[in-house]
């Protein structure tokens, strides 16, 4: 019988992965508050001070995809200056 390795992963609060999820489901969120039939599939990279909003996105309304992400970087307690954003 083969030897099973099994590993699993875990990140914590500050970790660079949770803050781009808190990213993306900030902006699902928005979309949805002003089109509840938006269609969202938005994935974030970060890296240094680079944010890059990548996805397709279907929303009737108006997002500011940067004043979400920027809102929801301020509120875990990052500073938001001289962020560089790619959308």
């Amino acid at each position: 019988m083969a030897k099973k390795i099994m590993t699993a992963e875990s990140v914590t609060s500050g970790h660079p992965d949770k803050l781009a999820d808190l990213i993306s489901d900030s902006i699902l969120d928005e979309c949805l508050r002003v089109d509840p039939n938006s269609r969202v599939a938005c994935e974030v990279m970060l890296t240094g001070d680079e944010v890059i909003i990548a996805g397709e996105i279907t929303c009737k309304g108006f997002v500011d995809y940067k004043e979400t992400a920027l809102t929801a970087i301020s509120n875990t307690g990052y500073p938001i200056q001289n962020l560089n954003f790619r959308l």
